[in-house]
């Protein structure tokens, strides 16, 4: 039971992870489509979850969670996030919230917490999010299946409220629309991923829309969000 509620903890909208300063893209896309709707959000969270979370995040957050603590492993799963990162605000913003999220764990006394952050200060880590959520949700004695449940919830969860505070959607319409992709996220939490015997760490994504969007962002005079 006290792992159930840790992972609640973990994925509760308060915990100071930083999250809230990131739309990942969605601030962009509304910018450049004032008829952005529900259905609109529905469509793009779909996307995200096939084609970047499933073979991207979800799967370098599996293998740091195997990973453990060890820099190593952990900096080269971090190498390939970067490299299947293409847009340079996305790739700031998940190293931005990896350091976020780090740090409440470190002032928490996560167990890991200090020695990941003395690798990412010596340079052996980046300190992506999704590499920072598998190495310290493991030290909590969460599962990996557990540890990506929550970060498919949070991703989500992080995009709708992104659009509610934007005033794009209000409240029911967000929950309406979280309902519509819980489904393919527990569907995409049943795809296996194995482990390569060379260790190669083999991270697919394709986002162009909102990674486009996320680059007009970048160029914005207003912004509400950092991406």
């Amino acid at each position: 039971m006290l792992t159930r509620l840790l992972s609640f903890q973990q994925a509760d909208a308060a915990f100071p992870s930083g999250s809230f300063a990131f739309s990942n893209g969605i601030e962009g896309l509304i910018a450049g489509d004032p008829a952005f709707d529900a259905a609109a959000l529905v469509r793009t969270l779909t996307g995200i979850i096939r084609f970047r979370w499933a073979d991207c995040d979800r799967v370098a957050l599996i293998l740091a969670h195997r990973a453990g603590t060890d820099p190593i492993r952990l900096g080269r799963i971090d190498a390939a996030i970067e490299a299947a990162s293409l847009v340079e605000p996305m790739r700031l913003g998940s190293r931005r919230n990896g350091t976020s999220l780090l740090t409440a764990h470190v002032r928490l006394a996560t167990p890991g917490a200090e020695t990941l952050r003395e690798a990412i200060g010596a340079g052996v880590m980046l300190g992506h999010l999704a590499t920072v959520q598998g190495a310290l949700w493991r030290a909590l004695g969460l599962s990996d299946r557990e540890a990506a449940a929550i970060a498919g919830y949070q991703l989500v969860s992080g995009l709708i409220s992104a659009s509610v505070r934007l005033g794009q959607i209000g409240a029911i319409e967000g929950q309406r629309a979280l309902q519509a992709v819980l489904p393919l996220v527990a569907e995409t939490l049943e795809q296996p991923v194995p482990q390569d015997p060379t260790g190669a760490v083999v991270l697919t994504g394709f986002t162009p829309m909102i990674e486009i969007a996320a680059m007009r962002h970048a160029r914005a005079d207003l912004r509400l969000f950092a991406n």
